[in-house]
């Protein structure tokens, strides 16, 4: 993935979250991530493997349709 692509998929987890009025940390509780990570996720900063976004959409109850850039 470009970074382009890792900042749009953070800004689409961010909206998912905030749709939830949720936190960061409230997200990243319910999906047994470290929270300092999320946010680098979140960020674009990082992109994590398939199973810790496996774990956010679930948190969020989304697709990863819903997330990754088309």
């Amino acid at each position: 993935m470009t970074e382009k692509s890792h900042k749009i998929i953070g800004k689409n987890l961010k909206t998912a979250r905030l749709n939830k009025n949720w936190t960061q940390v409230e997200l990243a509780d319910k999906a047994g991530i470290n929270s300092n990570y999320y946010a680098k996720i979140e960020r674009g900063d990082i992109s994590p493997s398939y199973e810790t976004f496996e774990k956010i959409f679930k948190a969020l109850g989304v697709k990863s349709k819903d997330i990754f850039p088309v």
